[in-house]
Parts: C-alpha cells; structure tokens; sequence
C-alpha cells in the first residue's frame, strides 16, 4: 500500500482556485475508481471532483465554505501499489516528491511573516477594509497562516472562534454587534453559487455605474408569429417548440451590428473597451442553488429552431448541474426573464465585464390607443436595458432599445436574420 496525495487539477479558462462547497467522502471511506469526491465551485460553475482511482481516503484537506488552490492538495488516499502515473489533468507525486512542495511551502510561509505580507484573497481583503478591520492583525487560520473570511467574521465579532485578532485591532468605525439570535430564528450559510452570486453582484453594482431605459412594446405581432410558428411545426410532426426567447436573440443582432460597442467587455485592468467579433447570448437560468447564466453561442448563425433547442439544453443542463465551463463563459450580453412572473419592469444588473443586459417582463392583454384613436386591445410588455455608463451614453443606450423594438415589432424580417 502507498499514501498519495490527490491535488486539486488545472480546471481551465484562467481558474486558480475553488471554494470547497460539499465533501462527499470522509476519512476512512473505501473509493471506486471515479466516485464523485467533493463539490467545488469556481468563479464558473460548479464542478464534482472524481476519485481517478481505487483507494482508502486517509484525510481531506480543508472544511466546506474555504478556498482550495490549484495544485494544492485535496485528499489523501492510501492506495494499492506505487503512486499512479500522471492522466487525465490530475496532479501525481511520489511520497518524496511530496515532502519537496510541503517544505516549499514552509519556507513561503516564514518568507511571507519575515516580510510583513498578508496572506487573504481579494475578496477577503476587501471585507476587512469594508467593515474597518486591520488585516495584519488578524491571526490567519488558512494554509500557510492565510486569513480566511471566517477569521475575519471571528475579528468583528470580538476574537472569538479561530481568526482571534493577534494584536491590537484597529478599526476606523464604530464597533459591529453581532446579529443575537432568537427563538425561530435560522442561519443559512452563504456557499456555493449563491455565495459566487453575491460576490459577482457585488463587484458589478459597484464597479459599474448602471442606469436603466425601460420602454413598453406592442408584442401582438410576435405574439401571433409565435403561434403560427409553433402551429406549423406541430403539423410536422416536430416536438419542438419555440418560446419567445429565440426571437429575443435574433433582435439583438441587428441592434449590434448598428451599435457593435454594447456588444462588448470592458478590462478593468487596461480600461480598454473589447468589442466582441461573436454575438454569445447569456441566457439567466434559475436553479435551486441559485441564478446560472449559460451563454447561447453564434446566435446569429442559427435559425429560430435552433436557438430554441440550444436554449432548452442548456437550462436544463444548467438546472442538472451538468454544465462544463465552455457553456458559461465567452458572453457578450445577456438576457434576464422571469416570463410571467417577470413583474412590470426591473433595472437588471449588468452581467460584469459585460456592458449591458436586457431584463424581458411580463407579457399581458390591456386597451391601448392605436394610430387611429381606437381602443384596442394588445398584447404589450416592458423591455428594461441597464447599461455601464462609463462606456455607454444614454442616447446610445435608447437607440440601441429601440432598434430592438423595432425588430420585434416586424418579427417576419428575424426569420431571415442569419449570417
């Protein structure tokens, strides 16, 4: 028998680290050759981690809701031979080897208290600036001494728990009192994708300057292409049908191609404005754990059917936690829908580093005064674009909305929208 140490592999599009959501193994389980792990969730999705061998798990590394490196290790098992050869992505080591990286370590971590560098992620540090809170003094309970978010939640509460303060906390703001709890009360932890959500709408709201343009639509034209359609493939035996989304999708482009700079990304690094060359629609889906946005790819290369079929697959992916990295990343836009449950209207917020979003609201019957000064009744629903203003001005933000509209309000003409 040999004692390996499984790492956590490159997982791919820049990800250098996961927070550990859910451990479904403990020390002393026996495991099967790809039996799932544990649960870790990237800035991207959330990914289960398989066993790529046979073993006995001798110890797991790190508690659910902590921050888990690339390379770094996850689990120690004890296996039937030597250490297994390197496959499949997954980090492999002899015993030796291992003790080299643990010394490593060591040494980075006497460099790291010698040179007065705080260990703690960027959403850590931000926390403890954000609530007054010295960084420096607050005792790191992480690998290699890092300061973890609990060790922080411990400072503000007064040193209590693991993360007491070391030395003398200074704060530039009034003491926080900790929440008491009462009878009926719960406490949910914040993890997984809900904790990736909150982040990532944290960093949107106050990076991005948002405003929002709402205006209403006549939506009979579409809502009647819609039935036809759907009628005529029915007729054909097809089990497809088309939603309203679809039609979204195809609308949008051709308000890019006459305003290509709300097609686009911003790099906060550079602050260079990136005009994307592909239109990859996000489409927002809701999940039990939480909000997913998976991105429809090509739109304007694919006809109604088929972005209607793409979309379906991916919620229902999304919804099944099956979703790989390439279906949620590359998004130029987004589309955010509550369908009938979608309110008057919302002011979305922008799906960063994206610059715009397009939020679609509930669609229903109401009298409207037409061209000839007769009440009649129409299908019409809000359409709400929140857009960054730092790239976006409010008169380019309208007419890109209204060249939308304008779309949908001949939706025959997106039957020809292709490349």
């Amino acid at each position: 028998m040999a004692t390996w140490e499984f790492k956590l592999p490159d997982i791919g599009e820049g990800v250098v680290e996961g927070e550990i959501v859910k451990w479904l193994v403990k020390a002393g389980d026996v495991l099967k050759e790809d039996q799932p792990m544990v649960e870790v969730m990237t800035d991207k999705a959330t990914v289960t981690i398989p066993s790529p061998r046979k073993g006995t798990v001798l110890k797991t590394h790190g508690r659910e809701g902590e921050i888990a490196k690339v390379h770094h290790a996850l689990v120690t098992l004890e296996v039937e031979g030597g250490a297994p050869t390197a496959g499949n992505g997954h980090t492999v080591e002899s015993a030796a080897a291992i003790a080299a990286p643990a010394a490593v370590q060591a040494t980075a971590s006497m460099a790291a208290v010698s040179s007065g560098k705080v260990l703690a992620t960027p959403v850590t540090r931000r926390m403890a600036r954000e609530l007054g809170l010295d960084l420096a003094a607050i005792a790191g309970t992480g690998p290699q001494g890092r300061v973890l978010k609990t060790d922080v939640e411990a400072a503000m509460r007064g040193g209590t728990g693991s993360g007491a303060v070391a030395t003398g906390l200074q704060t530039n703001r009034a003491p926080v009192t900790p929440l008491k709890s009462v009878q009926g009360d719960e406490r949910v932890p914040i993890r997984g994708l809900r904790k990736k959500i909150a982040d990532k709408m944290v960093k949107a709201k106050f990076t991005a300057p948002h405003y929002t343009f709402v205006e209403e639509i006549d939506a009979t034209p579409l809502v009647e292409l819609r039935e036809r359609l759907n009628a005529s493939l029915k007729a054909q035996g097809s089990a497809e049908k088309l939603s309203f989304l679809p039609f979204f999708c195809k609308a949008l482009v051709g308000a890019f191609r006459r305003f290509p700079q709300v097609n686009a990304n911003i790099d906060e690094a550079t602050f260079d404005l990136i005009v994307r060359g592909e239109y990859n629609v996000g489409i927002a889906a809701a999940t039990e754990d939480g909000l997913t946005v998976p991105v429809v790819k090509h739109v304007d290369q694919k006809s109604l059917t088929d972005l209607a079929a793409e979309i379906a697959r991916l919620g229902t992916a999304a919804r099944e936690k099956r979703l790989k990295l390439d279906e949620l990343t590359g998004g130029t836009f987004t589309i955010t829908s509550l369908g009938q449950t979608g309110g008057l209207f919302a002011t979305p917020i922008i799906n960063h580093p994206e610059v715009a979003i397009m939020g679609v609201h509930r669609m229903r019957k109401r009298p409207v005064v037409n061209e000839h000064d007769e009440i009649v009744v129409r299908q019409m629903m809000y359409l709400s674009f929140s857009f960054d203003h730092r790239v976006i001005d409010g008169a380019v933000g309208a007419d890109f909305a209204y060249a939308v509209i304008r779309s949908l309000a001949t939706p025959e003409n997106l039957l020809l929208e292709m490349t």
